[in-house]
């Protein structure tokens, strides 16, 4: 009888251990903050004639090698968006960890949804069907995630 409860109690607890890891593994352990001054904090926006770099303050970003889409900033633009800056449609913003609170993706995807932001494609193909996108504010706020293309010969967009 008391091997049975020692048996059910160490496999909860495995269980308990396992769940523990997993979660710290995707909320802390493969992200990596973005130092403001390197390159990997540059963002450009595609317009018209091609890509504009973005003059920005007050950066905050994450990336992860394990995945082409855990990259999310916050920042401020320093002056106007370019008028002719490429909209980007059916923007879903991704959720980002907990720790990271600069970027709320609910927020920002209601945000888009009512109008209050403005979706524009900073960089396609950033990484293999991957697109870099962005929500811009009139007052200037940005905040950017990686996405998921839809762009295969099958669904005819292609380019």
């Amino acid at each position: 009888m008391n091997r049975g409860r020692i048996a059910v109690i160490a496999l909860l607890l495995a269980g308990v251990a396992t769940g523990a890891g997993v979660w710290y593994a995707q909320q802390y352990g493969f992200y990596d903050r973005i130092d403001p001054a390197s390159p990997a904090a540059a963002v450009s926006i595609r317009t018209a004639d091609g890509s504009v770099p973005l003059d920005m303050i007050g950066f905050e970003g994450i990336d992860a090698d394990s995945s082409p889409i855990r990259w999310r900033a916050c920042f401020r633009l320093q002056g106007n968006l370019p008028a002719d800056a490429v909209p980007f449609a059916d923007a879903t913003p991704l959720n980002g960890p907990g720790w990271f609170d600069c970027y709320d993706a609910a927020r920002i995807g209601a945000d888009l949804e009512r109008g209050a932001a403005r979706a524009v494609l900073a960089q396609p193909e950033i990484r293999p069907d991957v697109d870099r996108v962005l929500a811009i504010y009139p007052d200037g706020r940005a905040y950017g995630w990686h996405q998921f293309n839809d762009k295969t010969p099958e669904r005819g967009v292609m380019d």
